[in-house]
């Protein structure tokens, strides 16, 4: 404890420690979380705390090459200030030192400091308690060669970071404003399908797993977050969004396919396995990734795959490949777009042939349907720059210095966005029981998929000969 009663011996420096014949094994870094007289609260959501070490330049113990930095750490909390301390975790970590020294290496440089990477350190999904003990000490052990050749550290610093309080309980607020709306228009637009005397289309069904999807990243179980000590919750997060994220993929394909009006039998999934099958594949590797990660923090909240070599190349291939693979998605996605804004402007030509009332409506629907498409690009482009950026925003702590400042209005801006454009769906994919003259067919009601375009692709040409002129 570096302060209060039961505080431990302190010393100014290493020179003091030489002086007195303490030796380096007998030294603890002490970090009190927060200072004093803050406290934590469960509405920061997660602790993340990235090391920052102060090395000078000595010309008997500089920095060899590939050093690595061996830490016995251990992390212990308690809820009042009187209270003992119960230690929460322990592990001996560690980490490799990048560290450059931009003045010569001569004797008149001795004393000044190397330029050293951040370095992750912990990472915990819950601030279950009011305050929390770090210890760190440095080993040494020159038969084993541990934390030998790493230069002359004068002292450590954590970098502390946690959600904001306040974006916490406006993100909650959403979730469960959110949660009921979209359950009830999910409710409402499957009891429309099953009001229909045929079997559900592929659409609807793909609609109604999006809406699933939605409701299952909505529902507010953060709110338990706040009474109980669940560590698990980011990943728990992370695996509801990456679900949504590979349903969301996968409908942008098949909305897209369904209305080709290609001639080709496309009411069946297995008609896309080329197009999903590399999402779910693509979804599953990301899991893998990320239960390597934050799946081995619940036991270990200090381990880090990116403390490696092999570990740092793995995850920044994950995340490379992912963004590229991001990339081409939503030019295929722009390319089926631009095919199905093509098929339907060819079979407009027919419209003069109908009634003006049946003309004006079909107009309207597809002018509507063309507005969708054109707010699914849009909404997809979000939706791809959101997911590069909250992994760089994420992983620029661990491995360089590249950096992008995303606000909290742009994470809650994407979220709303993807509430609107679902219940936007649910809502105009409904089955429409409405009747637009006498003279339309039979097959156009029985198939008609929504108020606002299926059953006219079918009436213009989709499986259904066009009406001579």
């Amino acid at each position: 404890m570096p302060w209060g009663p039961n505080q431990c011996e302190k010393i100014k420096d290493f020179d003091e420690a030489v002086s007195r014949q303490i030796e380096a094994n007998d030294i603890v870094f002490a970090v009190h979380i927060p200072l004093p007289p803050n406290e934590m609260s469960p509405w920061f959501q997660f602790m993340l705390f990235i090391l920052q070490l102060d090395v000078a330049f000595k010309m008997h113990n500089v920095i060899q090459d590939n050093a690595e930095i061996t830490l016995d750490v251990s992390l212990a909390y308690r809820d009042d200030m009187s209270s003992e301390w119960k230690e929460m975790a322990h592990a001996i970590e560690t980490r490799k030192l990048k560290c450059a020294f931009h003045s010569p290496k001569t004797p008149e440089s001795e004393g000044r400091y190397y330029d050293c990477d951040l370095l992750p350190f912990m990472e915990i999904g819950s601030v279950a308690h009011k305050f929390y003990l770090i210890n760190i000490r440095l080993p040494v052990n020159e038969r084993k060669k541990i934390n030998l050749g790493i230069g002359e550290i004068k002292d450590i610093r954590l970098v502390g970071i946690h959600q904001n309080g306040g974006f916490t309980k406006v993100w909650f607020a959403m979730k469960t404003f959110l949660t009921p709306s979209i359950l009830i228009i999910m409710i409402w637009y499957w009891r429309r399908i099953k009001m229909m005397t045929r079997a559900p289309v592929l659409l609807e069904k793909v609609i109604f797993a999006l809406g699933i999807s939605m409701t299952f990243i909505n529902i507010p179980v953060e709110w338990f977050s706040i009474g109980f000590d669940w560590t698990w919750m980011l990943l728990f997060a992370d695996i509801r969004q990456g679900i949504f994220y590979a349903m969301l993929l996968s409908f942008w394909i098949i909305f897209c396919g369904e209305h080709m009006m290609d001639q080709n039998e496309r009411n069946r999934l297995s008609g896309y396995w080329k197009q999903v099958g590399p999402i779910a594949v693509g979804s599953f590797c990301l899991f893998i990734f990320d239960m390597c990660e934050r799946g081995v923090q619940l036991k270990n909240p200090f381990y880090s795959i990116w403390t490696t070599d092999v570990g740092t190349e793995l995850a920044m291939a994950f995340i490379i490949v992912a963004g590229i693979c991001l990339c081409l998605y939503f030019l295929f996605l722009c390319f089926m777009v631009f095919q199905v804004f093509r098929n339907i402007s060819g079979k407009q030509s027919s419209l003069p042939a109908m009634s003006k009332a049946r003309r004006l409506h079909y107009e309207g629907l597809i002018f509507r349907f063309k507005f969708l498409m054109l707010i699914t690009l849009a909404c997809a482009a979000m939706t791809v720059i959101f997911f590069i950026v909250s992994q760089v925003t994420e992983g620029h702590w661990k491995w360089g210095d590249l950096t992008i400042q995303a606000n909290s209005a742009f994470f809650t801006g994407i979220y709303g966005m993807w509430n609107l454009y679902v219940f936007a769906l649910m809502f105009l994919y409904a089955p429409s029981h409405k009747n637009y003259g006498e003279d339309q067919s039979n097959v156009c009601f029985t198939m008609s998929v929504s108020s606002l375009v299926f059953s006219t692709l079918l009436c213009l040409g989709w499986r259904i000969p066009l009406p001579t002129r």
